[in-house]
């Protein structure tokens, strides 16, 4: 869940709408600056679907200990550090479904997921918010991503309907950070984030150099990108989330029926250049 602090409550989005909101950012992504992603389906299949594996967890959210809804928020934006409130056992548990049901539908997709969360534990994870007995628990997590990977890269070199460079490293590694960059921009739209950001690494150009991209909040929801990334100068998307009341809650089952209870509002995003 990621949520949105309001004068009465909290907005809040899931983990598959907020990847939803990935994926439209990189569906639209691509100008006569910035490449756009090929090969096109198998990319954005894995973008748009990296954290389906949250559904369920979702659907029955918690609170952490001062009662808040157990959430990635503003706070969180540039590091990884809420293990403190995990259940790391059954969190490595959900990361792993998800990595693996996106590779049963499609190798390609399943790759960048697990470069994803691979990347995520190791490169921004705070170990320190993790307790020390737990650490082996990671540690043999992440080995066993780092094998599926090779395993994935296997199946997607013998794909006779990819090119040569679609297969390549360096393809895939672009690709892996497209998705990086735009689950960085549907964090910072869903949590309303209000300082100057750079979406992570640097993306590929038609040049064939690369850039970085920053981010500026110019309004609510409203982010001006410098170079801009898509063909329109100024786009708006849409993205689901629901509001609850009260910033407090007594237990996670008044949280949940409030949740449950909630109606689901489109909320916008703009981008421009």
């Amino acid at each position: 869940m990621l949520r949105l602090e309001s004068e009465t409550g909290w907005w809040l989005v899931t983990h598959p709408d907020h990847a939803r909101l990935a994926g439209a950012f990189a569906e639209a992504w691509g100008n006569d600056r910035f490449l756009p992603p090929k090969p096109r389906e198998k990319v954005l299949l894995g973008i748009r679907s990296h954290d389906d594996g949250w559904a369920a967890r979702d659907a029955k959210p918690q609170i952490t200990r001062e009662g808040r809804p157990s959430a990635f928020s503003t706070e969180l934006v540039g590091k990884y550090s809420a293990f403190e409130e995990i259940d790391l056992e059954d969190y490595l548990a959900v990361r792993d479904r998800a990595v693996r049901s996106m590779a049963d539908e499609d190798a390609y997709a399943g790759l960048l997921v697990s470069m994803h969360t691979h990347n995520l534990l190791t490169e921004r994870a705070e170990r320190s918010t993790i307790r020390p007995e737990q650490l082996s628990l990671l540690d043999r997590f992440l080995a066993e991503q780092a094998d599926f990977q090779q395993e994935l890269r296997q199946r997607v070199d013998s794909d006779g309907g990819l090119s040569k460079e679609e297969k390549s490293g360096m393809r895939i590694r672009d690709h892996f950070r497209l998705l990086q960059a735009t689950d960085n921009l549907s964090l910072l739209s869903c949590v309303g984030y209000c300082r100057k950001a750079t979406l992570l690494h640097p993306l590929p150009l038609r040049d064939g150099s690369y850039s970085e991209v920053s981010v500026e909040p110019v309004g609510e929801r409203h982010f001006r990108l410098e170079p801009y990334p898509f063909g329109d100068n100024s786009r708006v998307f849409e993205f689901p989330a629901r509001h609850v009341e009260g910033k407090r809650f007594e237990n996670a089952g008044k949280f949940q029926h409030s949740f449950a209870a909630s109606t689901v509002t489109q909320l916008t995003v703009v981008v421009s250049a």
